[in-house]
């Protein structure tokens, strides 16, 4: 069996710079059939991608971080998006971000990697908004009941 990763606590992600672009806030948002966000404000459906695009990561990147077992072995536990200011398009937003909780647990003697990562987006000195991911990687052959 893979060993916990009780060790990635503290973990900081590589970091970065991401913008959103006028082109990609208007396809984002007629792919989820919402209407045009008024100005340059951005749809709130980009908390969910660009703060693990920002620390220059990939969805299969944090995957191997985590050892999971494959695609079918992750649970998306909770999402927790927290916006301090609305996400505007053409702002560099600086992205930084850490993994904050990270243990093995055990659900009906099936044992599973608790995970829990924050990313947060800053503008200048503000910081615009912060992610809060919690994954189960479910381990064994059983996978999750």
């Amino acid at each position: 069996m893979i060993s916990g990763v009780e060790h990635l606590v503290g973990y900081r992600f590589p970091g970065g710079v991401r913008t959103i672009e006028h082109w990609e806030n208007f396809l984002l948002t007629e792919a989820t059939g919402g209407n045009p966000m008024p100005g340059d404000l951005a749809h709130p459906i980009h908390l969910f991608h660009v703060p693990i695009d920002g620390v220059g990561l990939t969805i299969a990147e944090l995957f191997d971080l985590f050892q999971a077992e494959g695609p079918d072995r992750v649970g998306l536990k909770s999402y927790d998006g927290e916006w301090f200011e609305p996400l505007r398009e053409s702002v560099e937003y600086l992205c930084s971000g850490e993994v904050i909780e990270a243990e093995r647990r055990f659900d009906d003697s099936q044992p599973y990697d608790y995970v829990v990562f924050r990313i947060e987006l800053s503008a200048g000195d503000s910081m615009v908004a912060r992610a809060t991911t919690t994954w189960h990687l479910w381990r064994g052959v059983d996978g999750p009941s």
